[in-house]
């Protein structure tokens, strides 16, 4: 299991940035791992189609907060075909022996040993997972939920 709480990885926890609530989002959703205990609430900005600004609300375990930073630092500038494209690329590379993702969200293949972990994918995903949420809400896809409603 030391694997999993690298050197890099640790980096990334204790180096979190874009802390707080946007106010002026156009999209915001939560997302909780019931097997953590996880908690995380994105907020982001669209404009000409891309992600213009994000910030998220965490309370999670080294490895949430590990990949809840890697977002944080590659998000600006994405569409959102990038961010579901990341996610289902991650998802792979956990569950089915995919490599993970590229481009800007390359950074997140440090996560890659979590693989033999299945009880802490939630974690990893989480971040990705309420990004996408909150995309949906931004593009009128989606209903924003209360806090803690959405599960992994």
């Amino acid at each position: 299991m030391d694997d999993i709480y690298s050197a890099r990885i640790l980096q990334h926890a204790g180096n979190v940035t874009r802390l707080g609530a946007l106010e002026d989002a156009d999209g915001m959703a939560p997302a909780h791992s019931k097997l953590c205990g996880s908690r995380l609430t994105v907020y982001l900005k669209l404009t000409d189609g891309r992600v213009s600004d994000f910030s998220h609300e965490l309370k999670a375990c080294a490895l949430g907060q590990a990949s809840a930073a890697i977002m944080a630092e590659t998000v600006i500038g994405a569409t959102p075909g990038e961010i579901r494209a990341a996610r289902e690329a991650m998802r792979a590379m956990l569950k089915a022996g995919g490599e993970g993702p590229e481009g800007r969200f390359e950074e997140m293949r440090c996560l890659l040993p979590v693989r033999d972990y299945p009880a802490r994918h939630g974690s990893v995903m989480l971040t990705f997972e309420a990004t996408v949420k909150a995309l949906d809400m931004a593009e009128g896809e989606a209903v924003p939920q209360p806090a803690g409603t959405a599960n992994v």
